[in-house]
Parts: structure tokens; sequence; C-alpha cells
């Protein structure tokens, strides 16, 4: 399963969002109605999901699922 097809499949799980709905444009906040809470929730998703650590001070810069994607591969 591809970075992509993982992350989509977290934030349909914890948005109730249409896999088909989210695409590497789709914003997580903006387009998906993501708060804070489900930030937070969507974060530690990650971090188990793919058994890396993200620093509170780069989450402002993961706005997007492109965004999410690029970042779990540089890592």
């Amino acid at each position: 399963m591809e970075t992509i097809d993982k992350v989509r499949s977290i934030l349909s799980e914890r948005l109730d969002a249409s896999p088909e709905e989210i695409h590497e444009g789709t914003s997580v906040q903006d387009d998906l109605g993501a708060d804070s809470l489900d930030i937070v929730d969507i974060i530690m998703d990650i971090e188990e999901q793919f058994d890396m650590e993200v620093p509170e001070e780069d989450i402002p810069g993961l706005k997007t699922v492109e965004d999410i994607v690029k970042y779990i591969d540089k890592k």
C-alpha cells in the first residue's frame, strides 16, 4: 500500500470522509473540516502507522494530503 493510500485511509476514518474525495490537493482543515483535536488524532495515527515521530513544530506545515505524504516519504 502506498503512502497516499495509508494517509487517505487514516483521514477517511478520522473525518468520516469518503476516500474518493481525498486527493493530493485536499486541505485537511478547509476541505475535510478537521479541527485542532482532529489534527492531533490524525498526527497520532500517522505516527503509529508509519512508526515515526512528528515534532510539534512540523505540524503547521502539514496542511494538505500532499504535504503529509511528502513529509512521511522524506522521513
